[in-house]
């Protein structure tokens, strides 16, 4: 019985990248040898068990082979006869395809370090195609170390189609592909994960309400990088640099998914954009089982991304309409997260990366006149003449304070 330490662990120890869990494989072993050494076992389709001390995950080697549909459609040969270099050729990539001994020697019979140090994704073998959670995997694994110099090899990328091309990828369940959207979202660059989706085609499976914006130009005064998706990203890219939250992320996703069905004599112009999303990004949410929370910040910046951009045009009424609207007044913290989403917005375009955005100053201030309106001011008021007189006196307040609303008090 030997155990060596795989994938992940090894994978970023060699790349001087922080290592967040590791995983072993057992060579030579039973489940009943693992459970007489106190092992707990937690794998149900392949035998997969805790060290009984440092509860990292060890499995044992194994081999196998497709039988069906999708990701888990798979036989599993485990027994002690299972090589580890058997068990590291089932595996997606090169670079996870490694091994270190309890000596520190490196097992690496598919040249993962050599795809290391010429900073290549490249699969392992032709089984690549067997998974389709793959294509998502990979195009992750690429946007997590997009900054290092990593690119998918083109023949990694041809196997990517092909999956694509044999509708593998309606096998994966919708939470599956949450998952791997939601941890690619949370990468440095996830604006990779899209592009290399995009390039194999899967992007036009998995999410064609984003693929549809791609080629569909902007008026260049206002979008200088003209096409929607190109847009999409840099929004996508800029969002990355002003929130840690997926959430925030994410709306500036979808936030613009109306302009893809705008109608092409209307082109590049994209009136009432904001509304016609609104129905794409209810579509995407539910397709892909997104949470709760994602989606309705999704649907408030598409709503209205455009209102926080004119936010110093607005009058009284209208203020108080978006603040309502965005949660402003009751849930600050969601408030945030929108202005987050409308800034990248705004810095997502050609020669703005790094431009101001004074709305958002503008409305936490008109957040705080509104606030500074309660019942205690009107004593002998209840029910709907008490909720009319708040408002009413909120949006007086308001357009007395525009002028003032655009320097900090």
């Amino acid at each position: 019985m030997q155990t060596y330490l795989v994938g992940g662990a090894v994978r970023d120890a060699l790349l001087d990248y922080p290592v967040h869990e590791r995983d072993w494989v057992v060579v030579g072993a039973s489940p009943e040898q693992m459970l007489e050494l106190g092992y707990q076992q937690v794998g149900k389709d392949f035998p997969v068990f805790l060290h009984p001390e440092t509860r990292d995950e060890c499995a044992l080697a194994r081999t196998e082979r497709k039988r069906g549909h999708g990701y888990t459609g798979f036989a599993v040969h485990c027994d002690p006869g299972v090589t580890l270099e058997e068990d590291l050729l089932r595996r997606d990539l090169t670079i996870n395809a490694m091994a270190q001994a309890d000596d520190g020697t490196l097992i690496d019979p598919y040249g993962g370090q050599r795809d290391l140090a010429e900073r290549v994704l490249r699969h392992v073998s032709e089984a690549f195609v067997e998974d389709p959670l793959r294509v998502l995997r990979t195009a992750r694994f690429a946007a997590r170390y997009a900054h290092l110099g990593f690119t998918v090899a083109d023949e990694t990328i041809a196997l990517m189609a092909e999956i694509v091309r044999q509708d593998e990828l309606a096998h994966l369940p919708p939470e599956r592909i949450w998952i791997e959207l939601d941890r690619a979202l949370g990468e440095r660059n996830p604006e990779v994960f899209v592009e290399v989706l995009r390039e194999c085609g899967a992007l036009a499976r998995l999410l064609p309400e984003l693929d549809a914006l791609f080629g569909i130009p902007q008026p260049e005064q206002h979008h200088p990088e003209i096409d929607s998706g190109v847009h999409t990203l840099m929004v996508l890219q800029q969002a990355v640099k002003l929130s840690d939250a997926g959430d925030v992320r994410f709306a500036a996703l979808l936030h613009d998914l109306g302009k893809g069905v705008t109608p092409a004599g209307e082109l590049p112009r994209h009136i009432g954009h904001e509304h016609r999303g609104i129905r794409l990004v209810k579509a995407v949410c539910q397709r892909i089982k997104a949470p709760n929370q994602y989606r309705d910040l999704a649907l408030k910046v598409c709503e209205f991304h455009l209102h926080s951009h004119r936010a110093m045009e607005l009058r009284g009424k209208t203020l108080l309409k978006l603040l309502r609207a965005t949660d402003a007044l009751r849930r600050p913290d969601r408030f945030e997260a929108f202005l987050a989403a409308c800034e990248a917005d705004a810095r997502g375009r050609k020669g703005s990366e790094e431009s101001p955005y004074p709305q958002a100053d503008y409305l936490r201030r008109a957040r705080e006149i509104a606030l500074g309106v309660n019942a205690r001011m009107f004593p002998n008021l209840q029910g709907k003449a008490m909720g009319e007189a708040i408002a009413g006196e909120q949006v007086r307040r308001l357009d007395a304070g525009r002028p003032n609303l655009r320097q900090p008090s």
